[in-house]
């Protein structure tokens, strides 16, 4: 299989020399290559050999080229906002925080203690609902929820008035939270921030 895969490399390499038109110093890097992989793919390979295709790899001028510099100050100031745009959307909680009605909603952070309001599930890949002002009743069960996610008509039938309350429920979870929490506490819930929108 390995002299298959030389030949094959071969051919790929000819052939893309010859498209750049076969210069003299192309020749000789796809040479280099092409013996790079030829001790890559032997079955004896040493540690010595690797260490001089590392070598070949660093000391190839390649790779040593500088990127290309930016034309103009602006054009650097534009890439720069661009990245901060990017960086503020999809913003995820740190850590998650659930919490009662009463509690901020948003993007939580240990300044910011806030509840996350983007939750999704990792066991069932659901969108975690909140209900403010609510709690489960005790008589829950998976199954109830399996079947009745995330029709609200269905889940009312099992739903209590408290004021400050909030129920999180998914396919496979539910809790019912009157405080803020942080979502660690809570080793059985599966959840996880599926990021903020801004």
């Amino acid at each position: 299989m390995a002299d298959d895969l030389d030949r094959l490399l071969d051919e790929v390499e000819r052939r893309l020399c010859h498209r750049r038109g076969g210069g003299g110093q192309e020749q000789p890097a796809a040479a280099k290559e092409g013996r790079s992989a030829k001790v890559l793919m032997s079955a004896g390979s040493s540690e010595e050999d690797l260490d001089d295709i590392i070598d070949e790899i660093c000391n190839d001028s390649s790779f040593t080229k500088t990127p290309p510099k930016l034309k103009s100050n602006s054009a650097s100031l534009t890439a720069e906002r661009n990245s901060v745009v990017v960086q503020a959307h999809g913003k995820r909680c740190c850590p998650v925080y659930l919490g009662g009605s009463l509690s901020p909603s948003g993007i939580g952070t240990n300044i910011s203690k806030r509840a996350c309001d983007q939750l999704r599930c990792t066991a069932c890949d659901f969108r975690v609902s909140l209900f403010n002002d609510y709690v489960w009743d005790q008589s829950c069960d998976y199954l109830f929820f399996r079947n009745n996610m995330p029709e609200l008509s269905k889940l009312r039938a099992k739903m209590i008035k408290k004021k400050g309350a909030r129920a999180y429920a998914c396919q496979c979870s539910w809790r019912s939270i009157d405080e803020l929490t942080d979502l660690q506490t809570e080793q059985q819930l599966r959840w996880v921030c599926g990021k903020h929108g801004e």
